[in-house]
């Protein structure tokens, strides 16, 4: 016997019970939009190529730092533009830092009427390297940041790097979220057990993410639209079982908000958009919530 997280005991696939998304949908599909914010001169950086502390050179790393940046002041309002003209929701994950280096950004997407997730406070550090008590007050912090300027509590948290201690699960369900987006270990949303109840896991993709599909295995533009538009495919395909599936996209607008990549990307989610009468095009807060108040769903 390994050892195990014990969040979570295994359910195979087939042995899944049938059941779906609103409208009869089997196939639920949100954009997840990363809007981080990084210390200068200090802490974890950007990454283009390997380097101390995950960026490309010593501090201070002016490259990575303004490639970053150019997400928040350009890509991300690219993105947008985008998003309206298609008509398309978000879930957009914030380091509660962005309230302060771009608030307008943010306050965009609150018109929107876009879903704010939690994203720690700044993505120049780790959960994973905190202990007990340092994380809770980070996660408070956090939650207060977006509380106060969102006028209600954020449901969802996705870490900074995706960085877990051994007790974070638990620390989010004890400040009171709903989801995390951490546990990318299915297709459909799954309970975890914590210390203060079950925590539902949405699914959030590390394929489908421009970061790991762009900045890691160097894929060009027109290969990651290619890889959503064959993993939609294809989930509609699989959805013939009758078991429903969660579809995430990951995007971060430093990468994505490039105008070469963007155009790319319109045509992938144009694609999407065309078959809104056979998906959910929805929200990682709605796909959870959903789950939530159904029959026998929540353990």
């Amino acid at each position: 016997m390994l050892p195990s997280h014990g969040r979570y005991d295994y359910h195979a696939w087939p042995d899944r019970p049938a059941y779906s998304w609103p409208g009869g949908a089997k196939l639920a599909v949100y954009l997840g939009i990363s809007l981080q914010h990084f210390s200068f001169g200090e802490g974890l950086g950007a990454e283009i190529c390997p380097g101390p502390n995950g960026g490309g050179g010593p501090h201070p790393d002016v490259l990575n730092y303004s490639w970053r940046d150019y997400g928040n002041r350009v890509g991300a309002w690219r993105l947008i533009e985008m998003l309206d003209a298609l008509r398309l929701p978000a879930t957009v994950l914030v380091n509660s830092s962005m309230y302060h280096h771009a608030p307008a950004l943010v306050a965009a997407h609150r018109a929107r009427g876009d879903e704010i997730a939690g994203h720690g406070r700044t993505n120049s550090e780790r959960q994973s390297s905190m202990d007990e008590t340092t994380e809770r007050n980070m996660i408070r912090e956090a939650t207060i940041a977006l509380f106060e300027s969102e006028g209600r509590r954020p449901q969802g948290w996705l870490s900074p790097w995706i960085a877990e201690s051994r007790a974070t699960s638990d620390l989010l369900a004890e400040a009171g979220y709903r989801y995390t987006l951490n546990w990318s270990a299915d297709d459909q949303p799954i309970w975890l057990r914590t210390r203060h109840g079950p925590l539902l896991a949405v699914p959030y993709p590390q394929e489908v993410n421009d970061l790991s599909s762009i900045a890691v295995r160097g894929d060009s533009a027109e290969q990651f639209a290619a890889t959503i538009v064959a993993d939609f495919e294809e989930r509609l395909l699989q959805t013939r079982d009758g078991k429903p599936q969660v579809m995430g996209i990951a995007l971060h607008p430093y990468l994505i908000g490039q105008p070469h990549r963007l155009r790319a990307l319109r045509v992938a989610l144009e694609h999407i958009s065309q078959r809104q009468g056979l998906v959910w095009i929805t929200t990682a807060g709605q796909i959870a919530q959903h789950v939530q108040t159904m029959p026998g769903m929540v353990p």
